[in-house]
């Protein structure tokens, strides 16, 4: 067994504490992102890796450079959140689990992004962590699909990522430090995973409803009507030759641009895209809680002239 130094901050990167833990190694420093302030609340709130590693009785800093210090003789990286700097990595070896077919999405947003290309596989590649961004050696690699067929969100795939890269952290470091390879050089076009920005999650109805649908279950889209923000958290699109009758008849048309509906356009819980709707399936408004689509469009009774994006 091993004596780790382990960096992480998410959820995506308890299972790795606990795996690691559980199979004897000797986690002797865990480093996780400063405690911050959730919510409304003034409080402060550890990372959900700082509030396992503390729960399992292990030492927690927030300072990289404590690992230095630890006696540990390798470093586990999950999901750390901040760039580990040369003069670290020139003293303790790294090992580093990144949610992806290397080198297809390096960076921050590797799930996200692949979600967004509508790629219809992902996976974990565990490797030796170096300067460069996500470029280092990889020890070992296994695919996972994405269940796009299902809509499947990205919290709910990273949570799957996040089991996968456990598994494979263990397995690679069932032998000790002492058995890990030096790795095999990355192969293939790479591309790069830049954060999400909030732009880029607001929905454009000008759009395709399989681009919207992607936007949706990345879990932070939004839009606004009547001038707040408006999240949708769950939809579903329909293309224009798949789209079924309307079936309210109590429900005022929607305002045209030649024979379609302008893009935002509702009629119900279907919001008029470029190529057929998007079905509102949960949706939370600013200020309130998560609530299905038609509980909303009941509350708000939108006419026949407003529409979403305005």
């Amino acid at each position: 067994m091993a004596r780790l130094a382990f960096l992480g901050s998410p959820d995506a990167a308890v299972p790795s504490l606990l795996a690691l833990t559980e199979a004897g190694h000797d986690v002797s420093v865990v480093v996780s992102q400063p405690d911050k302030r959730r919510g409304r609340g003034a409080a402060l709130v550890p990372s959900p890796v700082k509030k396992a590693a503390l729960d399992a009785g292990l030492s927690v800093t927030d300072r990289m450079d404590d690992v230095l210090e630890s006696g540990a003789e390798l470093a586990v990286v999950v999901a750390y959140g901040r760039i580990v700097p040369a003069r670290i990595l020139d003293v303790l070896p790294m090992l580093n689990a990144h949610f992806s077919l290397l080198p297809r999405w390096r960076g921050a947003a590797p799930v996200e992004r692949a979600i967004l290309a509508g790629d219809e596989v992902s996976g974990v590649s565990i490797m030796r962590l170096e300067a460069g961004l996500d470029t280092g050696p990889v020890l070992t690699m296994r695919s996972e699909p994405i269940h796009n067929a299902e809509r499947e969100h990205s919290s709910a795939l990273t949570a799957r990522l996040a089991g996968l890269a456990a598994e494979l952290l263990v397995e690679v470091l069932s032998g000790g430090v002492a058995t890990l390879g030096p790795g095999k050089p990355q192969s293939g076009d790479s591309t790069y995973a830049p954060k999400i920005e909030t732009e880029e999650l607001r929905l454009d109805f000008s759009r395709t409803v399989s681009e919207l649908e992607r936007i949706v279950r990345l879990d932070r889209a939004w839009t606004t009507f009547r001038g707040e923000r408006l999240r949708v958290l769950d939809a579903v699109g329909t293309c224009r030759d798949e789209r079924p009758a309307a079936n309210a008849s109590s429900v005022p048309a929607a305002p045209t641009v030649g024979e379609e509906p302008a893009p935002g356009s509702l009629r119900g819980t279907s919001v008029q895209a470029a190529d057929g709707t998007l079905e509102l399936l949960v949706v939370q408004p600013a200020g309130r809680r998560a609530q299905p689509g038609a509980q909303w469009v009941r509350g708000a009774r939108p006419s026949a002239h407003e529409r979403l994006g305005d």
